[in-house]
């Protein structure tokens, strides 16, 4: 959560920072604020509640000089949101100004000692007991202030992502990390600080991603110098961004989720490009080929993810074991890491995250690693946290996702498992051969019948309209398509505030059928397979009972498309793909339900992209 940006060099800090914060918008938008060492030494910050534009609005009169400057925007965790709790946050004497992403989950106790030695605190928030901390330990100690800050470190329990700028002191700004992301940006005789590289690639594409407890010092005219908190210097390795400027940008969309979900014509091209060969007989997943016999000797695998990113994980498990016939596990991360598994040397666990920095997907892994499991990361940000913690996996190479509610991530993630679970039954020979070609050929059909569901984007958003009066709805699906009902549920309650709730079809009966009436809409997946039939008795006791039903069915569909009242039409594909085809109309259907209700599509309230704390 939340966007830190910074700027040290010989350009204007400020509209460097603002056009940063908007970048970063998509991790918080509660408040924003920007802090700078203006052109006369004077320490300046201003700091608003609402949006990136709402500070743009207080700034305009006020002293905005200086080459040097750190930002933030807010997903708020220790304090409402206000102009108050807004960072960056002063120290006591105003000669310190700090911006953090993360938690000081021993703040409480820190605060109470500052108190005792007389400092007084103006917000709410841990992070201000942070920068006091720090003044506090450089003014006992007599030291500099990246000394202060590895001292005070030192004391802190928690994560943080964190930049501090110091009055009189123009020249440096000391950055540090800790289970929260940080990048450096290098230019010419400039650095550039983020939480992502988004605000970074249009000025550089040269980077120093930091590691958990290093700190670095950027020193305007000379090279980036990193240490660790326990004082150890570190060789920075400095690495290549693979990012387009224009991937960062709306284009001619009215959202970023709209333009993502779009996207995905060219996204599930770019999971298989160089993956699968021309002849369809072979898949060249890296990671599972430089890894294959942890996998093949594994007594089962545990995926672990949260929300979307654990939708797709059950997809990955019904392919899995269908086709490698070993057992899967699918976990929410954040009762994996608590409730004391048992995990052993002879497991794989595969983590998935769309940043690779979900904050409970990283101590998953972590307890994995304690107990000698085998690693395997599947995330779409290179270098990030997941990446490197892991050292096996798989990129999903979709491309910055802006949008808050994840939707192309979504589908990628579900290629590389497909993907995955075929390369495993293929090694162990648990799959047919014509089988194992006829799938790899209908994913190099994905992107034309993705737009065949996109050309019915116009139909989608007329009779979504009718829909806004909603405070509820269901979704059904058996199989694969269960966990598209799922996922449907969660798109449509996180941006358009609308309740909803995914259940297998033949759980109607024990228990949700109880919520039908004429007032009650419900979304049935209702394609080709193997329980087609049981799908269509469904939609007749839901019209039995004067529910509104939304069919997703297959093209040429004559049963369940009839008795709906509305239905949207998929092309036919293998059973392990029909996810990826039914989520784009789901997607679709949420997000023009949600415009009509006039919600903010892309920065839903109280959400954030990367849920970096717990």
């Amino acid at each position: 959560m939340c966007g830190i940006v910074g700027y040290i060099g010989t350009k204007d800090a400020y509209p460097i920072l603002i056009k940063g914060l908007h970048r970063l918008e998509y991790r918080g938008y509660d408040s924003a604020g920007v802090a700078m060492i203006d052109d006369k030494g004077g320490l300046n910050v201003y700091k608003s509640k609402g949006k990136v534009s709402d500070l743009e609005a207080y700034a305009r009169d006020k002293d905005l000089s200086g080459k040097i400057g750190i930002a933030h925007t807010r997903w708020a965790t220790h304090g409402e949101p206000n102009d108050c709790n807004a960072h960056p946050h002063y120290s006591q004497s105003e000669n310190l100004a700090l911006i953090h992403n993360g938690i000081i989950e021993n703040y409480a106790i820190i605060k109470e000692s500052l108190i005792s030695k007389g400092y007084t605190f103006r917000s709410t928030t841990d992070t201000e007991v942070l920068v006091q901390l720090i003044e506090f330990v450089k003014n006992e100690n007599n030291c500099d202030l990246c000394t202060a800050v590895q001292l005070a470190l030192s004391q802190v329990v928690g994560a943080y992502a964190i930049a501090v700028i110091e009055k009189g002191h123009p020249e440096t700004i000391i950055a540090a990390r800790k289970s929260s992301p940080l990048v450096v940006g290098i230019g010419n005789d400039e650095y550039f600080l983020a939480s992502d590289a988004t605000p970074i690639i249009e000025y550089t594409n040269k980077v120093v991603y930091l590691a958990d407890e290093e700190i670095a010092i950027l020193t305007k005219g000379k090279a980036i110098k990193v240490l660790t908190i326990a004082n150890v210097e570190k060789t920075p390795k400095i690495q290549e961004l693979e990012l387009n400027l224009s991937e960062l940008e709306k284009g001619d969309y009215e959202h970023y989720m709209l333009k993502e979900i779009f996207e995905q014509t060219r996204t599930v091209m770019e999971a298989t490009s160089g993956r699968i060969n021309v002849d369809m007989d072979n898949i060249a997943l890296c990671g599972f080929i430089d890894n294959k016999e942890r996998f093949l000797k594994a007594s089962r695998i545990i995926i672990t993810a949260c929300g979307t990113s654990w939708h797709a994980a059950l997809i990955g498990k019904y392919a899995i074991e269908e086709f490698a016939k070993i057992p899967v596990e699918v976990e929410y991360s954040s009762e994996f890491r608590y409730r004391k598994p048992v995990i052993n040397a002879s497991d794989v666990v595969i983590a998935i995250s769309q940043s690779g920095e979900t904050a409970d997907t990283l101590a998953a892994l972590e307890l994995a690693k304690e107990n000698g499991a085998f690693l395997f990361g599947i995330c779409n940000v290179v270098g990030s946290s997941i990446a490197r913690m892991t050292g096996a996996g798989c990129y999903t190479h979709v491309g910055p996702e802006i949008g808050v509610a994840s939707t192309k991530a979504f589908t990628a993630q579900v290629q590389i498992l497909i993907m995955l679970a075929l390369s495993l039954a293929k090694e162990k020979n648990t799959i047919d051969n014509g089988f194992y070609r006829h799938v790899l050929e209908e994913m190099f059909t994905l992107p034309k019948k993705i737009e065949s569901i996109l050309a019915q984007n116009d139909k989608i958003k007329d009779f979504s309209r009718i829909f806004t009066y909603a405070s509820n709805f269901i979704y059904l699906g058996r199989g694969y398509n269960f966990p598209v009902a799922l996922e449907g549920a969660l798109k449509l309650k996180e941006i358009s505030y609308i309740h909803a709730e995914g259940y297998p079809a033949a759980e109607m009966k024990h228990g949700p059928i109880a919520l039908i009436n004429a007032e009650m809409p419900v979304v049935v997946i209702a394609t080709n397979s193997p329980t087609y039939e049981k799908v269509v008795s469904n939609i007749q006791e839901i019209k039995s009972r004067k529910g509104k039903v939304i069919a997703i069915v297959t093209e040429g569909d004559e049963v369940a498309s009839k008795i709906a009242d509305y239905s949207i039409v998929i092309p036919d594909t293998v059973e392990c793909l029909v996810p990826i085809l039914a989520t784009i109309p789901l997607q679709l259907l949420s997000y023009h339900i949600a415009v009509a209700k006039g919600c903010d599509v892309d920065q839903p309230r109280n959400l954030a992209k990367s849920v970096t704390v717990e």
